[in-house]
């Protein structure tokens, strides 16, 4: 398979340097993978690494004539069940059957205020997208693969351990109690993933002056990338054995 820790690497190099510039690019497309017939790969702005590692992985797969959708608002948005349709950040279809589906998140700064909101988003748009599949919305199409990529900032504010929260009458899990928001959201990640929300997580974290030497963690192997990428990788080739 590709190297994707390399590919992870130059993502985070890219989203750091991309991020710093005066003056970001405007609906261009920087990030291109020839494949051929095979697929139309194209990204934007600070997620093309990102993007293009989903890319990667999917193309060493061995399926042809797929596609990897990413710009395109009106390809990349798949219909829901509990809404009308939600746009995705990375759409993979073949032969007009969806195959997956990516959701590429990051956050810098504002730790205490974005990260509930980060949390019901993912939760909430993996459940609408499985009850869409339950429901026969995407008729046709075999069971996708649903995947979840997120970039914390690695700050002290993100690292230091928070005060315990204290409620009344119930109790907060004891598995939160004392968390910095890192460790929080790979708990978050953990149990996506577990729950069976998302087929897979990456969840790094990386701060602006060693990511813009593409330099990141990851705090566990389970929501690593090569853990997310085999998982893709596997789903592909499933498909293009078939």
């Amino acid at each position: 398979m590709v190297n994707v820790e390399e590919l992870l690497s130059e993502a985070v190099r890219l989203f750091w340097t991309t991020r710093s510039m005066q003056h970001e690019r405007q609906g261009a497309a920087t990030g291109v993978k020839d494949a051929g017939n095979r697929a139309a790969v194209t990204g934007g702005k600070h997620a093309d690494g990102f993007i293009r590692l989903v890319a990667e992985i999917v193309a060493d797969a061995g399926l042809d004539d797929f596609h990897i959708h990413t710009t395109e608002k009106r390809k990349r948005t798949l219909p829901g069940y509990f809404r009308a349709a939600k746009e995705w950040d990375v759409v993979v279809t073949v032969e007009n059957t969806l195959l997956a589906a990516v959701e590429v998140k990051s956050q810098v700064g504002s730790f205490g205020n974005n990260f509930n909101n980060r949390v019901e988003e993912a939760i909430g748009n993996a459940s609408d997208f499985w009850t869409a599949y339950a429901k026969g919305v995407f008729d046709g199409t075999a069971r996708p693969w649903l995947g979840y990529l997120f970039m914390l900032e690695e700050h002290p504010m993100s690292i230091a351990p928070a005060r315990p929260l204290e409620l009344s009458p119930f109790k907060v899990q004891r598995a939160f109690q004392g968390l910095s928001y890192a460790r929080r959201y790979e708990e978050v990640c953990k149990r996506l993933v577990r729950e069976r929300l998302y087929d897979a997580a990456c969840f790094l974290t990386s701060n602006r002056r060693d990511g813009a030497k593409g330099k990141y963690s990851e705090p566990a192997t389970e929501i690593g990338v090569k853990n997310f990428a085999r998982s893709l990788h596997a789903h592909v080739a499933a498909t293009a054995a078939i």
